[in-house]
């Protein structure tokens, strides 16, 4: 900035040697009566102007519209959608070596779950041991009985810690031995404990069946409980039906390894084993959704 100090004997004169000095981009900072006439400072800015681009708004995430919540928005970083998640969830199968105790909150899908792994046991030459540990629930026994019917597997019914370890004791070194757990509040004290002791007596590995579509935030407070009480893997149900998906990735966050997800009401193929690269496909809304490569 060019910055000059005038003197006349009155303003106008004054401002005709500004502008003659300065040209008509001066700016007048200031008058003030002096002795003999007046003075008057004036400016010029000789910089070229600063223009300020706006900013280019980032493009929108893959993963925009499965309202994530603000704990993961920047959790899968990167182009490669499959190796953010491989990076920060685990993928394993259902476990093997101890009976599956399926638990999760009420209409999460359970019992109908038991019967989808009844079913490709039995599909597979195998015949499991199934165990029902729900029966308070109105029509819970006659669900799953009715499944075991059509497989001709015999159902156990044990609501209680020393009835299911009784259940649990025909188990042969390497069957499949599926449990069918009540719907539990984890943040009931009283469920919470009775659930702690059924997973003790059948020295169980407890499966958190959760359904896809819940709050974020609402899934992984509830994985979280469960995962207080033994669960370490996930299997999430009506993956058919959600479009969101931020609450199944984030309950698997707090710590729970994905294992499958119901695809379907089909007993004998509604589980998909689940991948990074099959849940990519899947949350990138691809053509083949069911199918991903």
């Amino acid at each position: 900035m060019r910055l000059r100090v005038f003197h006349a004997r009155n303003a106008t004169l004054a401002l005709t040697a500004v502008r003659e000095a300065l040209g008509e981009e001066a700016v007048v900072l200031g008058t003030r009566r002096v002795a003999g006439g007046v003075e008057v400072t004036a400016a010029l800015d000789l910089a070229e102007p600063e223009l300020i681009e706006p900013e280019p708004e980032p493009p929108p995430s893959e993963l925009a519209r499965h309202n994530l919540g603000a704990a993961l928005a920047g959790a899968f970083p990167g182009p490669d959608l499959a190796a953010a998640l491989a990076a920060r969830i685990a993928f394993e199968p259902l476990p093997q070596d101890r009976p599956l105790l399926l638990v999760g909150p009420p209409g999460a899908g359970k019992t109908l779950t038991c019967a989808k792994l009844a079913a490709r046991a039995k599909m597979t030459g195998h015949t499991p041991i199934v165990v029902t540990a729900d029966g308070a629930r109105a029509g819970a026994v006659e669900q799953l009985a009715a499944f075991t019917r059509l497989l001709r597997v015999t159902l156990a019914v044990a609501a209680v810690p020393e009835a299911l370890a009784k259940a649990l004791q025909a188990r042969e070194p390497g069957q499949l031995a599926l449990v069918d757990g009540f719907g539990c509040d984890p943040f009931d004290e009283a469920q919470a404990e009775r659930l702690y002791r059924l997973i003790r007596a059948a020295d169980a590995a407890p499966i958190l069946v959760l359904p896809a579509g819940l709050d974020a935030e609402e899934s992984a407070e509830i994985a979280r409980a469960f995962h207080q009480l033994g669960a370490r893997h996930l299997l999430p149900t009506r993956l058919d039906m959600a479009r969101r998906l931020g609450g199944v990735l984030s309950a698997a966050c707090v710590g729970l390894t994905l294992t499958e997800a119901g695809i379907g009401p089909q007993v004998a193929h509604g589980l998909q084993p689940l991948s990074p690269a099959w849940l990519a496909a899947r949350l990138s809304g691809g053509p083949d959704r069911e199918n991903p490569a």
